[in-house]
């Protein structure tokens, strides 16, 4: 009897557990439609809105992952690839936006800009195709294709069009060169300051967001600063003893 009365109550819960791990999907999904909102965005070159909406993607992008690890969706929805649907998103979020962006803006103009979108989107292409470009310790391996926040720095900061072009030719090399990029979040050693650079940032940016392009000077300070830190943690990396988390 008590097993009978069991039996409908386990059954229950898994398929509650299935459809939080559905929801978790779903809100993967949501980065796409920010994506679209932000393509209309550059139609309209409302700059500020369309890196609110990258902004957006980003946070989904950043937290489905533990999302999706305590819903355990893989085993519940077997079917569906979280991390091909995230690599999909990702790569219209993080590489086609930011670099259509730059064509609308005139940032990058001429045969030469359109060479160096070219350049992004290929070697763009080859990172996520890439089966090796994660290290068994979180790292990415080559630079991680995070074109969405190269994209914000040069409208922040309305850098020139020969550092915009060293700046990209730059970045695409190093997507070929094996150096570790780490992911700054997963570095458990050093998770107070990183906590600290990231809201320092968050702020900054959003504060670029509300009061337009190019950043304001200590907004610039700002971004620059955490900037380099980020970049710091990947130089230092390989001779560190860091800690990450799963």
């Amino acid at each position: 009897m008590g097993l009978a009365d069991g039996e409908p109550s386990q059954k229950s819960q898994e398929k509650i557990r299935r459809a939080l791990a559905a929801a978790v999907h779903v809100f993967t999904g949501l980065g796409i439609v920010c994506g679209l909102l932000a393509t209309l965005a550059v139609f309209e070159q409302a700059w500020e809105q369309v890196f609110l909406w990258l902004g957006i993607a980003l946070v989904i992008d950043g937290v489905d992952g533990t999302l999706a690890r305590r819903a355990d969706v893989g085993s519940r929805i077997p079917r569906v690839s979280g991390e091909r649907l995230d690599q999909v998103i990702d790569y219209v979020t993080y590489v086609f936006i930011p670099v259509l962006a730059l064509l609308q803006s005139g940032i990058l103009s001429g045969i030469g800009g359109l060479v160096l979108a070219a350049l992004i989107l290929l070697s763009s292409l080859f990172h996520f195709s890439d089966l090796g470009n994660k290290a068994d310790d979180h790292c990415f391996v080559g630079f991680p294709a995070i074109w969405n926040i190269v994209a914000f720095y040069l409208f922040a900061f309305a850098t020139p069009a020969w550092l915009t072009a060293l700046a990209i030719l730059l970045c695409v090399a190093l997507t070929f060169v094996p150096m570790r990029w780490v992911h700054p979040v997963r570095v458990t050693s050093l998770w107070q300051i990183t906590t600290v650079a990231v809201v320092i940032w968050a702020v900054a940016a959003s504060y670029t967001i509300w009061t337009g392009f190019p950043a304001t000077a200590i907004a610039q300070i700002a971004l620059a600063v955490v900037g380099v830190y980020g970049v710091g943690l990947s130089l230092i990396w390989p001779w560190s003893s860091y800690e990450t988390r799963d």
